[in-house]
């Protein structure tokens, strides 16, 4: 057996499978505390993982880290969430306190592996994989295998820039499709004031009692479900973004399957994979058409740890 870890901005999800998609023989989840710091999150592993790795006879580690990382040192190079991990060489950490082989590798990179091995793109050769969440990665499966690029990394989806003269780095498919970069375009909306007389803009700061700064992805997709046209407007663009940024992977790469995970999606068929499939189809290159299948992640919560699982298999 081997021991999963997840560390997210938000949540720690520590898993126990053999690594080859079972079922979990045993799951732990606890609620992050940015004030805690990164110390706070390795004391939360220690209560948890010592019990797991004796009960189930955990022979290695993987680390699923929601953040860049150095695979070649088995670090964190740091999160945008917690503070304290910069440059914190975890796998030496666990190798020294849980006394087990650790591997290190990047969440959506796992989340990946796990869905083309046993979800969404299980049984096809060439499986892209993006998440829409607070942020917007990627990960490239070959046969099986995650392709990591040279020292730099790749399928960094939420990077491209669909704009080429808007300079900077903050104009990206990224800044204008996740959560947080629809948020952030729906609270500028909301503050203009400009649409106050529009009944959509009125329900929505209705609905947060006037403090847009309690607006987020999950609120604005409530809004969206809900029928409110400035929700809608706000996901539109944002889909768009999105569905270019898809269609140049696709354009590139030629994925037998594209497979999209992460909480914006689950927004559901009607609202967002539907209108995402369109935009897609119209941006890629058009010999790519009806190539390729876009699919909803099928994992849930667990993909990360199936894929840590899957990668820690590999150390022994």
């Amino acid at each position: 057996m081997f021991l999963a870890i997840e560390i997210g901005g938000t949540k720690l999800q520590l898993g126990v499978g053999a690594g080859a998609g079972q079922p979990l023989q045993a799951l732990e989840r606890r609620t992050v505390d940015p004030a805690g710091r990164s110390a706070g999150i390795l004391q939360q592993i220690l209560e948890v993982a010592p019990d797991l790795i004796l009960q189930h006879g955990v022979r290695a580690i993987g680390i699923g880290f929601g953040g860049p990382i150095d695979r070649s040192r088995g670090a964190v190079i740091k999160s945008h969430q917690i503070e304290g991990w910069e440059n914190f060489s975890i796998t030496a950490w666990s190798r020294q306190t849980l006394q087990r082989p650790t591997c290190l590798g990047n969440d959506s990179d796992l989340a990946g592996l796990a869905e083309a091995r046993f979800g969404a793109g299980k049984g096809h050769r060439v499986v892209f994989y993006s998440n829409v969440g607070s942020g917007i990665g990627g990960a490239l499966v070959i046969d099986g295998e995650l392709y990591l690029g040279g020292k730099s990394g790749a399928s960094e989806i939420g990077h491209l820039r669909p704009h080429w003269e808007q300079p900077g780095a903050n104009h990206t498919v990224e800044s204008l499709a996740s959560g947080w970069g629809m948020t952030a375009a729906a609270r500028a909306g909301l503050l203009d004031g400009e649409g106050r007389d529009d009944p959509s803009v009125r329900e929505l700061l209705a609905l947060c009692a006037d403090d847009v700064s309690r607006l987020d992805g999950k609120f604005l997709a409530t809004a969206l479900i809900r029928g409110n046209a400035f929700a809608a407007d706000i996901f539109r663009q944002g889909i768009r973004a999105y569905g270019w940024g898809l269609a140049q992977v696709i354009t590139l790469l030629g994925p037998d399957v594209v497979v999209v995970g992460g909480g914006i999606p689950l927004t559901g068929e009607e609202h967002y994979l539907a209108p995402l499939r369109s935009c897609v189809e119209e941006c890629v290159f058009s010999p790519r058409r009806g190539t390729y299948q876009l699919k909803p992640a099928e994992l849930g919560e667990e993909m990360v740890l199936h894929g840590a699982l899957a990668l820690a298999a590999t150390t022994v």
